[in-house]
């Protein structure tokens, strides 16, 4: 669900509202999952006083507004609107996705931001170098989106892959409908792909590449979740299982950060 200040209005056009709890921990203290149920609903202060009256009025876990311009940051009232809902009751914490650092770190000046959605993977390392200390000072929750870089950290996709004509991953590959970096992270396809072979012997013996990138995430203390996709049963089943490998050695994590710092950095790293 997203606010808008302006009208006092919302809308859901993106934002994530998790599902319904009767006490749930703040988001920066939950415990390391790879996967979040999340649903979304369409909603107003009109509609909230018509279902109280017909019955007790439902209460959001976490609403995130989903990626807003850069502008909302800098927008106290805004956030000042979503203070008000949790005031009210309707939810109980609220959170941002953000494209850049930047506006991670300015999110998290308002007190009431409880959670942070960010991108964050082995093609994405700048999260971890300021941003993830001061979340964690806050205690907010971190969670680690786009973990498998759009498919290409399962180690699956090749130079012959074929993407749907309404696949962002054939449409956006360089930014021509939205933020490049969130189509394989920003980085150019070919170097990806280069690096991917670099960083498969890392991953533990029977593991799947995909395994081994959320297992990397889940090296970083200040990240609460990560949240990768999964459109079968067997692929959600995967990606769990990444939570109950053993953790990475220090040896494996440099070996991570030098094909990064070779193939990758130059080409996203001070972009977002």
């Amino acid at each position: 669900m997203e606010w808008d200040a302006a009208n006092g209005s919302s809308r859901s056009s993106g934002a994530n509202a998790a599902n319904q709890s009767s006490s749930p921990p703040r988001p920066g203290a939950a415990s390391h999952r790879t996967l979040r149920m999340a649903t979304t609903r369409r909603t107003s202060p009109r509609s909230w006083r018509t279902a109280s009256a017909i019955s007790p009025p439902a209460v959001l876990d976490l609403v995130q507004l989903h990626c807003p311009p850069t502008d909302v940051y800098y927008r106290p009232e805004v956030f000042g609107a979503l203070d008000r809902l949790v005031e009210a009751g309707k939810i109980r914490y609220y959170g941002v996705s953000v494209e850049r650092v930047e506006e991670a770190l300015k999110a998290i000046e308002y007190p009431g931001v409880a959670s942070v959605q960010i991108i964050f993977n082995c093609f994405r390392h700048r999260p971890a170098e300021l941003f993830f200390e001061q979340a964690r000072k806050r205690q907010v929750g971190i969670l680690a989106r786009v973990p498998l870089a759009s498919g290409l950290l399962t180690g699956k996709l090749t130079r012959d892959s074929q993407f749907a004509a309404d696949d962002h991953r054939n449409f956006n590959r360089h930014g021509e409908s939205f933020d490049v970096g969130e189509t394989f992270s920003g980085v150019d396809y070919s170097t990806a792909l280069e690096a991917i072979e670099e960083l498969r012997p890392l991953a533990p013996e029977r593991a799947s590449l995909a395994q081994f990138a959320l297992r990397w995430i889940l090296e970083f203390d200040a990240v609460t979740c990560a949240i990768p996709g999964g459109k079968r049963p067997d692929q959600v089943a995967d990606n769990c299982a990444a939570s109950d490998l053993p953790p990475l050695s220090e040896a494996t994590m440099r070996a991570v950060s030098a094909i990064y710092d070779a193939r990758i950095r130059p080409g996203v790293h001070q972009r977002w």
